[in-house]
C-alpha cells in the first residue's frame, strides 16, 4: 500500500485545563478532500492548525509523505527538529486562514510572489509567470496591480488561494475561509476550491457550508468538544445518512 499523505496520530493539544483536541487520528490519500465540521468551540480550527505546527501538538504525531513533522524519527525514538527544518517542512503544506491577511501595502501579484521569490530563490520574472498563471486559475487576473484595499473580501480570499498555492503544496488546508466573507461571495471562493479538488489537489477544509462538504469533499469529520464523533463519505452528509444522534441533531439545525 503507498504511504498518506497524510497521517495524524492520536493528537491532542491542551490550553491549560482545557483539552481543546483530544486524541484526534487522520489519514488521508493523495487527491482526497476532507471535510471537518462540527458546533462552534469543537477544535476544529486547533485541529487544522496542529496539522502544520501553527499550533504545536502537546501529544501525538503529524506525517506528510511518511515525513515525521516537528520530529526526527529515529527506530522509534523522536528528536524536535530545528527551526529552519520545521519551516522546511511546512513548505509541503499550504493554509489559507479565515481572514485573509494579505500584505496591505502589496498589490495581487506581489502577495502571491512574495514567498517563492523570498524563500525558494525563484527569479522575480519566473515568479511573475507563474504568479499572474495562480491568478489567472482563481480568475483575478484583471485584478493582479490592484492593492487588497481595493478588492472586495471574496476576491481577497482568492488572492490568499494563490499565494497558498504559489509555494506548490502537496496538501492544502482551509481553516474556515468562508467565514468572513459577505454570503453572495461565498460562492466565488467555494468555486475555486471545488475546482481545485477537481484537479487532484489533497485537501483539508474546516467550514460551515455542508452543501460544500457535500458536493466536493471525499470525506467528512465530525468533531465535538475536541473528540471525532463521527466520519465516514461526505454523500452520507444528511440527517438520513449519518449514524451518530449528535452529527444527526447539528445536522438539523444547519441544513
Amino acid at each position: 500500500m503507498s504511504t498518506p499523505l497524510l497521517e495524524a496520530w492520536r493528537v491532542t493539544k491542551n490550553f491549560g485545563n482545557e483539552k481543546a483536541v483530544d486524541d484526534v487520528s487522520l489519514t488521508i490519500e493523495a487527491g482526497s478532500a476532507v471535510c471537518i465540521l462540527g458546533p462552534s468551540g469543537a477544535g476544529k480550527s486547533t485541529f487544522i492548525r496542529c496539522l502544520n505546527f501553527l499550533e504545536r501538538p502537546d501529544e501525538g504525531y503529524i506525517f506528510i509523505d511518511g515525513d515525521s513533522l516537528g520530529f526526527r524519527r529515529e527506530g522509534d525514538t523522536f528528536f524536535e527538529v530545528s527551526a529552519r527544518t520545521l519551516s522546511r517542512q511546512r513548505q509541503k503544506v499550504g493554509m489559507v486562514f479565515q481572514q485573509f491577511n494579505l500584505f496591505e501595502h502589496m498589490s495581487a501579484i506581489d502577495n502571491v510572489i512574495e514567498a517563492p521569490c523570498g524563500v525558494l530563490g525563484l527569479r522575480r520574472k519566473d515568479a511573475m509567470e507563474k504568479g499572474m498563471e495562480l491568478l489567472r486559475r482563481v480568475g483575478l487576473t484583471h485584478k493582479a496591480q490592484s492593492y487588497p484595499r481595493e478588492l472586495s473580501g471574496g476576491q481577497q480570499q482568492r488572492v490568499a488561494i494563490a499565494r497558498a498555492l504559489a509555494m506548490e503544496p502537496r496538501l492544502l488546508l482551509c481553516d474556515e475561509p468562508t467565514s468572513a466573507l459577505d454570503p453572495e461571495m461565498v460562492h466565488e471562493v467555494l468555486n475555486v476550491l471545488s475546482d481545485l479538488v477537481a484537479e487532484g489537489m489533497t485537501m483539508v477544509a474546516v467550514t460551515h457550508e455542508v452543501g460544500f462538504a457535500r458536493e466536493v469533499a471525499h470525506r467528512f469529520v465530525f468533531m465535538e468538544r475536541g473528540a471525532v464523533i463521527e466520519e465516514g463519505p461526505s454523500s452520507h452528509l444528511s440527517t438520513q445518512g449519518v449514524r451518530e444522534e449528535r452529527t444527526r441533531a447539528f445536522l438539523e439545525k444547519v441544513l
